[in-house]
């Protein structure tokens, strides 16, 4: 069907408008953590934010203020993780990732790859958005909890390196492979 009448159009315009307006008020009240990326966690709440909006828009049947409550409860329960995770290390371990050490000294760290099921391939992408053109060059490349990845690069070195790299999942292995091909 292409047009089914203006009744829904002027719905769609006006709960849109308000249920936008709604969700930046609760954003705003909220603070800047709520749509962080820091880990899956934060990840998840985005996109259900973002599908609790699409439903109110486009679903008949979800109501505005349905629609608002769904989305301060999710912004809720987000700040309440966080909240309880900056507190308790329990909860802490339980939402959060660790990051992980992909690449150390210009070598790739195989098992690390293998475990992370990340390729070669996507990490020279992502070393390619950092502007790095030698593998060798790199003193650590670091999986972030939100899937990204950072780069240390080779002048960055000593105990500057060591501070930036404290938390960080590091797997030894013997049998870790040399830089890419």
């Amino acid at each position: 069907m292409i047009f089914g009448s203006w009744t829904d159009l002027v719905r769609i315009l006006s709960v849109g408008a308000t249920s936008y307006l709604a969700l930046v008020v609760l954003l705003r009240i909220s603070g800047k953590r709520t749509l962080t990326k820091l880990n899956a966690f934060d990840l998840v709440i985005t996109v259900a934010l973002g599908s609790t909006l699409a439903t109110v828009l486009l679903n008949k049947s979800v109501t505005l203020s349905e629609g608002v409550l769904a989305m301060a409860l999710l912004i809720f329960l987000q700040l309440a993780i966080t909240w309880l995770s900056v507190r308790s290390e329990k909860v802490q371990r339980l939402v959060k990732a660790e990051p992980t050490l992909i690449i150390r000294d210009g070598s790739f760290l195989e098992n690390a790859l293998r475990r992370e099921r990340v390729t070669h391939e996507e990490v020279l992408a992502a070393l390619r958005s950092h502007g790095v053109t030698d593998v060798g060059r790199v003193a650590a490349a670091i999986l972030e909890t939100d899937g990204s990845v950072s780069v240390l690069s080779e002048g960055v070195a000593g105990k500057a390196a060591n501070n930036t790299l404290q938390g960080v999942a590091i797997h030894h292995s013997t049998s870790e492979s040399a830089a890419a091909p």
